[in-house]
């Protein structure tokens, strides 16, 4: 467990698979393409979908449940949507020793099935909007998998709410964009940028998409999040109608938002280091390690003693792990809570009970610079305090990191160079064909049109054109 990682900078790649094993968060299953995800792991998915749950129910959001199989006639419904998805569905033909009169889809994403249903809820505008979130497991039956951030089978949420107005069914989608960024940013502490998907990256089925987008460790993006309007193509697919105020039928107009287990890759690739994770306190399955040290038996009981008082005052304020395993050595026990990420270690030693103090290392600062010692009276606040600065401080390091490779190339010659090696914001004409050329020309696609733009015009970076926009390009995961 303590041994040492790939160096990020030797193979990048290795780093992130080294990181995740060693720090038991997943491990390759039997089935190809899948993960285990482990009990660590589990726990850091889990304060994931806390922070998640606490804020969709802050804006009226309401958990429920659909089946993973969808007929397979339902995916059909819907022309861009079936043929967006196609070459990722996993089919079931058979199902207890006979063939299915209609073959079943496990569920790559669910706008088909809740549609279904929501055609059967709604009547009038009374019964409007619907606000349903649901988390679960999707199937999409990838070529290159790779572990939290492509796999065959992951675990996500994804809401699913209907509209009287094209209006409303829009300020829902990028409200909950925002849900997204405020999560990410204040969470996970991992800085985005908001913007709208180019239409050959939009979600099949829908009229606009819109998404988060991050910078990992090795400067390739990763959108993290994602929130689309789909105005109320599902809605006539399925024939999903209300009567409005005026007695006349309508199409609903409809959103649907997801974040996934991909989540667990970001914080991975945006914090750690070669030492393993760095995790922010928020998330952090524990937030704080206490590593008892002795020689003989009479120091060892005071020295828990004193732990025990401590984390008595700690309760549930702190969430605290206490590794009093005697099998391994403090220094190798330094060394396993460094790779898994632990924000903050404390140590107490027979001679820091005599001085009535404790000695704190931060994880997110490297060597003796990350020690401090702190008095025991008062130690619950000055560990909150630290855990505070801990979780600034990441999200500080990355919005540096991004905005010091983040450029913006004066002609195309140096916009190729830039993707290679970091995110290019760059006037975009708009052109599919101009979005298709660069691609295939440097490898980098559209992360999205961001939000925030200077409301200045100039020329598109590849074929000179009057442009209104500017578009983050950069290779991706």
């Amino acid at each position: 467990m303590a041994q040492k990682v790939t160096p990020r900078s030797k193979d990048y790649s290795r780093w992130y698979t080294d990181v995740i094993q060693k720090a038991e968060l997943a491990d390759y299953s039997p089935v190809k393409g899948c993960m285990v995800i482990r009990p660590y792991g589990y726990a850091l998915w889990e304060n994931i979908q806390q922070g998640l749950d606490r804020r969709f129910k802050a804006t009226g959001h309401v958990n429920a449940y659909f089946p993973l199989f969808i007929p397979e006639s339902f995916i059909k419904k819907e022309a861009e949507h079936v043929e967006g998805f196609s070459p990722e569905l996993a089919v079931v033909t058979h199902g207890g020793g006979k063939r299915l009169d209609e073959p079943l889809i496990v569920r790559p994403t669910s706008e088909t099935i809740i549609n279904a249903m929501y055609a059967k809820w709604v009547r009038s505008w009374r019964d409007l909007p619907i606000l349903i979130n649901q988390w679960c497991n999707v199937v999409r039956w990838e070529m290159r998998t790779r572990l939290f951030l492509r796999t065959t089978e992951f675990l996500w949420q994804e809401g699913h709410t209907a509209h009287a107005t094209p209006e409303e069914a829009e300020e829902e989608a990028r409200r909950m964009l925002d849900v997204y960024s405020d999560f990410a940013e204040n969470d996970a502490a991992i800085p985005v940028i908001k913007g709208r998907k180019s239409d050959a990256e939009r979600f099949a089925g829908a009229v606009r998409s819109y998404a988060i987008e991050a910078m990992m460790g090795d400067k390739r993006a990763l959108q993290s999040g994602t929130s689309h309007n789909l105005g109320d193509n599902f809605a006539r697919a399925f024939g999903t109608q209300y009567l409005d105020r005026n007695n006349e039928l309508r199409y609903v107009h409809q959103t649907s938002w997801g974040l996934s287990t991909r989540m667990v890759g970001a914080i991975i690739m945006v914090h750690g280091d070669d030492q393993g994770l760095i995790l922010p306190p928020k998330l952090a399955p524990y937030q704080v390690v206490i590593v008892p040290i002795w020689h003989d038996e009479g120091e060892k009981a005071q020295v828990l003693a004193t732990i025990e008082t401590i984390t008595g005052e700690f309760g549930e304020a702190v969430r605290c792990k206490v590794d009093d395993r005697e099998e391994y050595s403090p220094g190798w026990k330094f060394n396993d809570w460094e790779m898994r990420g632990v924000p903050l270690r404390i140590e107490i030693g027979p001679k820091d009970v005599a001085k009535g103090q404790v000695v704190l290392a931060r994880r997110d600062v490297a060597g003796r610079e990350g020690k401090s010692s702190a008095p025991m009276e008062g130690l619950l606040g000055r560990v909150q305090e630290m855990l505070d600065e801990i979780q600034a401080n990441l999200f500080a390091q990355a919005l540096k990191f991004r905005e010091d490779n983040t450029s913006e190339p004066t002609d195309y010659e140096e916009f190729k160079v830039v993707v290679e090696n970091g995110f290019a914001r760059s006037y975009w004409c708009g052109s599919a064909e101009c979005e298709a050329t660069i691609k295939d020309e440097t490898k980098a696609t559209i992360r999205c049109v961001p939000f925030d733009q200077d409301g200045e015009e100039g020329n598109c970076i590849y074929c000179g054109h009057e442009a209104t926009e500017k578009a983050i390009f950069a290779r991706a995961y």
